[in-house]
């Protein structure tokens, strides 16, 4: 019963659903957002074309000093086995930080998009408490079908006239009849 009950829990718990409110409430507030910054990118123009001209040559710039220290870098690597080990398994731990790093950041945005969206619920339901009804969740497991096998009687002292091509089948027994 414990998968039964791990079911209604989980479907009865409304923090999914707040955070989905809470996304789409996001969402729309960026996206009213967006046609503000459409017009004023349209009204100067000149300005963002000179913008992204200047952030183009940058890039060309970083790409080329990215490129020289990379060639640096790779001339510049330790033969030794056990430094690169040493350093593979320091990179892993950093990894390993930074995941856990991220682990954090993502429930802590997941609870502030449920919150968000607690609010949003209670403002359109005008405060009132919403309540999750789940109903009897009945789990069933269905027997296994029972495959026939046929017991083949191989003799030992003929030799198979031909193997059959691509065909698969179970282990084929011995005779329980006594050799003589």
């Amino acid at each position: 019963m414990a998968i039964t009950d791990d079911i209604k829990k989980t479907l009865s718990d409304p923090t999914p659903l707040y955070a989905l409110a809470g996304a789409g409430d996001l969402a729309v507030e960026k996206l009213r957002e967006v046609p503000g910054r459409v017009e004023a990118l349209a009204a100067d123009r000149k300005g963002t074309q000179e913008k992204a001209a200047a952030a183009l040559q940058e890039a060309g710039s970083k790409l080329v000093e990215a490129q020289a220290k990379l060639t640096e870098s790779v001339g510049a690597l330790p033969t030794d086995v056990k430094v690169l080990q040493e350093k593979a398994q320091e990179f892993a731990m950093q990894q390993v930080g930074r995941a856990l790093e991220f682990a954090v950041k993502a429930k802590e945005a997941y609870d502030e998009l449920a919150v968000r969206g607690r609010v949003v619920v209670e403002k359109t339901t005008g405060g009132a408490e919403a309540e999750v009804v789940v109903a009897e969740v009945v789990v069933d497991a269905e027997p296994v079908a029972e495959v026939e096998v046929e017991a083949v009687a191989v003799d030992v002292d003929e030799a198979p006239a031909e193997k059959p091509a691509a065909k698969k089948s179970t282990r084929a027994r011995k005779s329980a009849a006594p050799k003589e």
